[in-house]
């Protein structure tokens, strides 16, 4: 399963832009071990947020549930900081990623 990963910085050019994507990606899929781990990870993400929202009690997780939040975020974190620099703030980093 692939993904797509667009990046909105309206302050750089096409080239620039296309290199911090790169960087979002190589970040993203070494942290999480590989790049066929993007899009199941996320999806599963996804349905965490989904179901106990953006900051859920790790109480009420699972240990398998809590395991996949706080791989995605340490993904995220990673490819943020990769792509717009370690002083970036998550909620200023603009992307999107499509499965």
């Amino acid at each position: 399963m692939s993904y797509s990963l667009t990046l909105y910085e309206p302050d750089v050019t096409d080239a620039q832009r296309r290199e911090a994507e790169q960087r979002f990606r190589d970040a993203l899929e070494q942290t999480l071990g590989d790049a066929v781990l993007v899009a199941p990870v996320y999806r599963a993400y996804q349905r965490i947020v989904a179901t106990y929202g953006e900051t859920p009690d790790p109480d009420s997780l699972s240990d398998a549930e809590r395991a996949i939040f706080e791989q995605w975020q340490a993904a995220e974190t990673a490819a943020v900081a990769a792509a717009f620099g370690p002083n970036r703030y998550m909620g200023d980093a603009m992307y999107e990623i499509k499965l």
